[in-house]
């Protein structure tokens, strides 16, 4: 077994196409530890190649000398050759795919090499981006306001307790990624172990973490910082998260509304009356640092990408590892700040980074493999007479929000499947929708398929958490949610594309 492989139930996942996450923590681990890597081995080339990658993408996008992009996607290339040396065979099986992919590129294409070329860009924005988000989470293991936020979150009353959690689900989703689920989640399950009534405490922990998975899923629909809207506008010609941020927040609520909805109405009953429940520890204040730094981070993202024209993608690698250094910083006010923030940013780079070793190449070649197979496609779709722009754009954008759940059944990463399927799309204008249209699409697909699909990060480590399989999570405490939730944002794209 290679030195970053582990054969955790988040981790089989991830071969069949779960994006990145640490597993679950054991109970008796202090929470603040929950959203490290697993794998702390010493590796100073990746940490190296991956933090040339995302210094190269950023100038691309900030200079717009595409010189800079083909540079980060030339590096790619050894950095692939590192990942691979001791990788799981899952996961080389993706390498070798990726290899016959260039080979049939090579023998049936005259531009094989450009068409690789943008398959090794896709593959290096994708490391650069990860990288970047993964500061922020390396920076809120130390600090003690994410702790005491996500206790007191899970300490709530039945009453509120899943409006809180599904808020604090989308808090920290935006913050740490993958890692609020196993932040809050291992908090929802110490909680929970200490009740006494087995009853309560079984439906106490589903809910608990159904309203946490919930939370965050709705933040896959708008968050600058998710993959979802990252990789979407990036293959979406014409969009810009500014121009979709506010349809796609309408279908965040919509996500975590009917979450809520279906929990009160649905609200299992008790076979005996409930104990009276104890006022949680501390207050809403709690909330304040962390409330307060995402304001920062909204605003200064959203302030740069609307001032600049950068993309949000571009604004955010860039801004997110300053603000993540500031953090731990103040965290070490009064004990040499210069030399902890010093030392924090080496040990991320030689020791974090190689931690998530197996991710990131599966999540590099997810992309390279469905731009690199879109090119591929695209000329053998056409030999086929079909033309998907004699379509009604609603009939297309809709399909997008039922197949990327769909091939989610089947284990494939929304990564691999909108990357093969966006670049088939034709233009918004001949759809007859905007491309702020296309990408409130993709979303709400690319959430369903968080909530429902048996092999995502998601669905994993709830399951995980609750002691059930991924597939039950997915398909019988999510199937209903899903059905609802796809129908409403069903009628939410089609209007916005009628209209």
């Amino acid at each position: 077994m290679g030195k970053g492989d582990h054969t955790s139930p988040t981790r089989a996942g991830a071969r069949h196409g779960a994006p990145p996450s640490p597993p679950p923590a054991p109970r008796a681990r202090p929470a603040g530890h929950t959203v490290t890597p697993p794998d702390k081995s010493t590796d100073p080339a990746v940490g190296t190649l991956l933090a040339a990658v995302l210094g190269l993408v950023m100038l691309a996008d900030w200079s717009g000398e595409e010189w800079y992009r083909t540079a980060a996607g030339v590096l790619v290339l050894p950095l692939v050759a590192l990942l691979s040396f001791d990788a799981a065979w899952p996961r080389r099986v993706f390498v070798i795919v990726a290899g016959a992919l260039v080979a049939a590129a090579a023998l049936t294409r005259d531009d094989w090499s450009a068409i690789t070329g943008a398959g090794l860009g896709t593959a290096a924005f994708i490391a650069a981006f990860f990288t970047a988000l993964a500061t922020l989470r390396n920076a809120s293991a130390s600090s003690p306001s994410i702790q005491t936020c996500g206790r007191f979150l899970a300490a709530q009353p039945p009453g509120r307790r899943y409006a809180a959690l599904t808020v604090g689900g989308q808090l920290f989703g935006m913050l740490l990624n993958y890692g609020a689920l196993v932040l809050l989640g291992t908090l929802a399950e110490a909680n929970a172990a200490r009740e006494p009534d087995p009853e309560i405490r079984g439906h106490r922990i589903r809910r608990m973490l159904l309203a946490i998975q919930r939370g965050f899923v709705s933040t896959l629909a708008w968050s600058p910082l998710a993959f979802a809207m990252a990789i979407s506008t990036t293959l979406v010609p014409g969009a810009s998260w500014a121009a979709a941020v506010g349809p796609c927040l309408v279908s965040a609520a919509i996500l975590a509304g009917t979450g809520w909805a279906l929990d009160t109405i649905f609200k299992p009953r008790l076979s005996h009356p409930a104990p009276p429940r104890a006022r949680p520890e501390g207050s809403w204040a709690s909330l304040w640092p962390l409330v307060a730094l995402l304001v920062i981070l909204a605003v200064v993202v959203g302030g740069l990408h609307i001032a600049t024209g950068i993309a949000a993608t571009g604004v955010v690698m860039a801004v997110v590892p300053v603000l993540s250094l500031g953090w731990v910083g103040l965290q070490s006010i009064g004990s040499r700040p210069l030399a902890r923030v010093a030392m924090r940013a080496r040990d991320y780079a030689v020791r974090d980074l190689p931690g998530y070793r197996g991710e990131i190449l599966l999540l590099m070649m997810a992309g390279f493999i469905g731009t690199l197979g879109s090119r591929l496609l695209g000329p053998l779709a056409a030999g086929t007479g079909l033309d998907l722009a004699a379509l009604p754009g609603w009939q297309i954008l809709l399909g997008l929000v039922w197949l990327i759940p769909l091939t989610g059944q089947l284990g494939m990463n929304p990564i691999l499947s909108v990357s093969l399927v966006a670049p088939l799309l034709p233009p918004a204008a001949a759809m007859g929708v905007t491309p702020a249209d296309v990408i409130v699409a993709i979303t709400a697909g690319w959430a369903l398929s968080g909530a429902s699909s048996p092999y995502t990060a998601t669905t994993l480590l709830i399951g995980a958490l609750g002691k059930v399989g991924a597939r039950t999570v997915g398909l019988r405490w999510n199937g209903a949610y899903t059905l609802v939730c796809g129908v409403l944002l069903s009628g939410w794209v089609v209007l916005r594309a009628v209209l």
